[in-house]
């Protein structure tokens, strides 16, 4: 068992206000490091010249990176230029050469109709063999075939102010989840409880006595349950952690600008988690039903967290910003009357008695896409931007943003799947002119016209998904059907078929 789990990871292609930092996994490289056993990478075009980039109010452009595609797109450096072209925006997908991605999944990509100079979307497909550290009896291991556990991951990476975010993410975010996930192996595969506490490692000297340290045991009469599927979403939100506490360690050593969104499936044990740090979003369309699989965190959906840090901390406003909200600016003409308002605590709106301090900039302005915090960035989760800071100012903005996906479970062995039953992910390009609906209805026409055994229908599928949000050039620009403006940002699609021939069965 051991032998073919390494045989099919060697033959797979893959591309290749925050808590104190934690020491580096051991087992980690720096972002200098090359993942062992990792395939060639593709092939990459000369170092992009300084003073490009997209239009952020940070300083974030790229003067050492090159630019590089997800290494399974097999891409010519003819296909590498003609996938950084952003006039003809074709459109990437792995060549059909036989050698096929995961479950036959599919994968589509386009760069952005001119928002920054290279496509700052990133992808990830991995088999992932995890080794166990120690023996939860605390004896030494002695390894045998089928004692370590393999995971299938799919990473979506979207980028802002620069690439070398998602670029790093994509390398590397995999093996933080297979470090958090080796103390794991043998609780895993073992149906009973998990244990209170791992046995102390050898050499690992025991702490003295804690007893005179509890307090009463009225509220401790019984254990909390925890189970094994807490201790992997839990694994999965430490690596998450422990990621962009490497960017930011690396962030001065290496070039590591901006931040980015992350999208993240690992499949394990018969369930699927899908972790999302961002706006990107995740979608299972099953027997023409839609399952959200995640929620997007922007300045709107996450108001009132960010309202409360700058209510708690005022300091990180500085004296430019109020935590709180208004329906518009507010003028000095106005300073005395009654305004609606809302704080940290208000779904609704109420009226106050406009303040001198009322009239600094709001911490969250502006509404759906122009949704911005500390009017710079519009998502509120991601990896990176420890550098990120307001315009014109010193005030740093990554306290206010979260590295802690949230992550969402589903039970493949719950219900009985189809060849046309599918995870959809996808950037926020996708998402920004298509719903929910015209996914599920794109996915329904695609999949019926192949055979179900047809393993191109799912890459047939990201396709017409791209094709479709992207549009066709006319009026001096992208063009729906509809004749309403197709997306100019970055697109990438990943299409998981969940049953039928090329699936985890």
């Amino acid at each position: 068992m051991l032998n073919r789990v390494r045989s099919a990871v060697a033959h797979l292609v893959s591309s290749g206000g925050a808590p104190p930092p934690r020491p580096k996994s051991p087992d980690l490289p720096n972002a200098a490091s090359a993942p062992p056993a990792a395939a060639p990478e593709a092939p990459r075009s000369p170092p992009a010249k300084a003073g490009s980039g997209s239009a952020t109010p940070a300083k974030a452009v790229e003067t050492r990176a090159s630019f590089s595609r997800p290494t399974f797109l097999q891409l010519s450096p003819g296909g590498l230029r003609r996938a950084d072209d952003h006039a003809g925006r074709a459109v990437q997908s792995p060549p059909d050469t036989g050698r096929r991605l995961p479950w036959s999944t599919g994968y589509a990509e386009v760069i952005n109709a001119g928002k920054s100079r290279h496509n700052e979307d990133q992808a990830c497909c991995e088999v992932v063999y995890v080794e166990g550290r120690r023996s939860v009896t605390g004896a030494p291991r002695e390894l045998s075939p089928g004692q370590g556990l393999c995971f299938y991951y799919w990473g979506l990476f979207d980028g802002h102010a620069g690439g070398g975010a998602a670029e790093m993410a994509s390398r590397l975010l995999h093996r933080h989840i297979r470090e958090q996930l080796k103390d794991l192996v043998e609780i895993l595969q073992d149906p009973s409880p998990p244990p209170l506490c791992l046995p102390t490692t050898p050499g690992t000297p025991d702490s003295s006595d804690p007893s005179h340290l509890l307090g009463p045991q009225s509220c401790w009469s019984s254990q909390k349950e925890v189970t094994h599927e807490s201790l992997v979403v839990g694994a999965i939100e430490n690596a998450f952690q422990l990621m962009d506490e490497q960017m930011a360690r690396e962030r001065r050593g290496h070039q590591v600008e901006g931040g980015c969104c992350a999208l993240v499936v690992v499949y394990l044990l018969g369930k699927v988690y899908v972790a999302n740090a961002g706006d990107s979003r995740a979608i299972i369309v099953r027997n023409g039903e839609i399952i959200p699989m995640s929620r997007e965190f922007t300045p709107e959906t996450e108001r009132q967290r960010l309202q409360l840090l700058g209510f708690l901390k005022p300091e990180l406003l500085g004296s430019e910003f109020t935590h709180l909200e208004f329906p518009r600016r507010v003028l000095p003409k106005e300073l005395g009357q009654r305004m609606l308002y809302r704080d940290q605590n208000m779904t609704g709106w109420a009226y106050k008695k406009i303040e001198l301090e009322d009239l600094r900039f709001p911490l969250v302005c502006g509404e759906g896409k122009k949704a911005r915090v500390m009017a710079t960035i519009g998502v509120t989760r991601g990896l990176g931007d420890h550098k990120l800071k307001v315009c014109s100012s010193t005030l740093p903005i990554k306290p206010f943003l979260s590295c802690f996906p949230e992550v969402r479970v589903y039970d493949l062995t719950q219900y009985e799947h189809c060849p046309d039953d599918v995870l959809v992910l996808g950037t926020d390009g996708l998402w920004d002119v298509t719903t929910d609906y015209e996914v599920a209805a794109t996915v329904d026409r695609v999949l019926s016209a192949y055979e179900p055994n047809d393993h191109s229908r799912y890459t047939a599928l990201a396709q017409a998904l791209v094709l479709g949000a992207r549009g066709t050039p006319r009026d001096r620009g992208w063009r729906l059907p509809n004749n309403k403006l197709g997306s100019g940002d970055d697109i990438s699609v990943f299409v998981i078929p969940l049953g039928g021939p090329g699936s985890y069965s």
